[in-house]
């Protein structure tokens, strides 16, 4: 996959992108779910759920608590709860962020989805990975890999009508 210019992402365009590899590789899965983290995940895990219909096997993770650097960065202003209102046990699961950074966030979710139950399988699908991995995580589905300038971050922003856009900002991390 080539390495895009982040000026140009087009959040729409990646998420149909995404689409198509989640409905290909889930195809003949035993039992899959999708999964997202808060929040950018979750509205992307939310738009996925709807489009391949698997609205009754969705849920959605607040890796909070579950963060190595907790006690460095603390709590964000807005913990959402998690939400998973189906067995694990046995899924596979598709797991679901909007940016692929460190790895960090995707271990912490892999942490807390193992407390609802052991999955048969954990899929990571992301919109963007952006490289400078920390820890060893790799994406099974993912519309586009950049790079951004050091001290930028990535966002995904969902308007009111459920459309994305990716923009670029200082990262205050």
């Amino acid at each position: 996959m080539p390495q895009l210019d982040p000026q140009t992402l087009d959040a729409e365009a990646l998420y149909a992108a995404l689409l198509d590899q989640v409905r290909t590789g889930i195809a003949g899965a035993h039992e899959p779910a999708i999964v997202g983290i808060h929040s950018g995940g979750a509205w992307i895990a939310e738009r996925l759920a709807r489009d391949l219909g698997l609205t009754a096997r969705l849920g959605v993770l607040d890796v909070s608590f579950y963060r190595d650097d907790y006690a460095k960065k603390g709590l964000p202003a807005e913990v959402k709860p998690t939400h998973i209102a189906f067995d694990v046990a046995g899924a596979t699961i598709v797991l679901v962020d909007d940016v692929l950074y460190t790895g960090r966030t995707t271990r912490a979710a892999i942490n807390e989805l193992f407390d609802y139950g052991r999955p048969a399988r954990i899929l990571l699908a992301a919109l963007v990975d952006r490289g400078e991995r920390q820890l060893p995580v790799a994406a099974d589905f993912v519309a586009a890999h950049t790079r951004v300038g050091p001290g930028e971050a990535l966002r995904l922003q969902q308007s009111e009508t459920g459309q994305f856009k990716l923009t670029i900002e200082r990262d205050h991390a």
